[in-house]
């Protein structure tokens, strides 16, 4: 799509966060790719991130986690002190439930890993700038295998949406079960077992 036919177009105005070079400038082309996402800008830390959300105001910011002066996580949380409108997508390679319960603390409504294909981070800007909240699959299952285990139990206020409630299943439960069924055309069995434990 031609600029002038793009600028014509409403367009998704995102912001990319990524302290290496060569992933930042693949990031960008590929999205620029797509007709109705227009990336305003990219930047190389955390504190450049929220100077760049600043400025340009844009609808998601796509921001990686380990980098310089101020972790893609931080930035999340200080937006979300801020209450801006921006919305947060954490792209990593830290495939751990940990990082994930860290970034939906902070704020973030996507957390995706960096093995995914361009459409289907194409797809996941469009679904978290609605305010949809996208998680990879495999990932969600990871982290509610954690939460089964036995452990010190969450603070009430900022793991409320991760409790379990008497005579009750959680949503997220729910939505974690439905991505393994998903996945078990592809011979997931071993996913199929836990998840047949959980429910009983």
């Amino acid at each position: 799509m031609s600029p002038i036919a793009k600028e014509n177009r409403k367009t998704i105005r995102v912001v990319i966060a990524e302290d290496q070079g060569m992933v930042l400038g693949a990031l960008a082309a590929l999205l620029e790719i797509e007709g109705d996402i227009s990336v305003v800008a990219q930047v190389r830390d955390g504190k450049q991130a929220l100077e760049a959300v600043h400025t340009h105001k844009p609808d998601v910011l796509i921001t990686d986690i380990e980098m310089p002066f101020m972790t893609g996580l931080d930035a999340a949380a200080e937006l979300k002190r801020r209450r801006t409108n921006t919305r947060v997508i954490i792209l990593t390679t830290f495939a751990r439930a940990g990082y994930l319960r860290r970034a939906m603390e902070a704020g973030a409504l996507g957390y995706l890993l960096k093995d995914m294909r361009a459409e289907e981070l194409a797809d996941a800007v469009r679904r978290v700038q609605q305010g949809l909240r996208v998680i990879h699959p495999d990932l969600a299952t990871e982290a509610w295998s954690e939460m089964d285990t036995p452990g010190p139990a969450p603070r009430r206020r900022r793991h409320a949406k991760w409790r379990h409630r008497r005579g009750t299943r959680p949503v997220r439960r729910h939505s974690a079960q439905l991505s393994l069924r998903s996945h078990q055309q592809d011979g997931c069995k071993q996913s199929r077992g836990s998840l047949k434990t959980r429910q009983n």
